[in-house]
């Protein structure tokens, strides 16, 4: 049984391109440190989705342990971004992006 066709494909090559354009206007247009972060997150989602689309019409698996794998990074990406982001707002109470232009080293 096929589970892709082509039109199905599309289908999800539409979304998941649709959330890449989501977060990728989002990270451009909002300041504010914690949506820039979550804007790339669902940019990352996006791309997953069209990596498991191809995968599953295709037939192979190869595609689907990669998204684990984006996953996992992203995971930890999280951490280190949340982190930081903690880090800085103790020092400056804002977490708007404008306020961290110019970092010292």
């Amino acid at each position: 049984m096929d589970t892709f066709t082509q039109l199905g494909l599309m289908h999800y090559l539409a979304v998941g391109g649709i959330m890449f354009a989501l977060g990728m206007i989002g990270f451009m247009c909002r300041r504010n440190l914690i949506t820039m972060f979550l804007c790339t997150e669902l940019m990352f989602q996006g791309v997953a989705i069209n990596l498991i689309a191809f995968a599953a019409y295709h037939g192979n698996l190869a595609g689907q342990a990669f998204v684990i794998f984006i996953l996992v990074i992203a995971a930890a990406e999280a951490s280190l971004a949340l982190g930081i982001v903690v880090l800085l707002f103790k020092q400056k109470p804002t977490v708007d992006a404008e306020a961290w232009r110019e970092l010292r080293g």
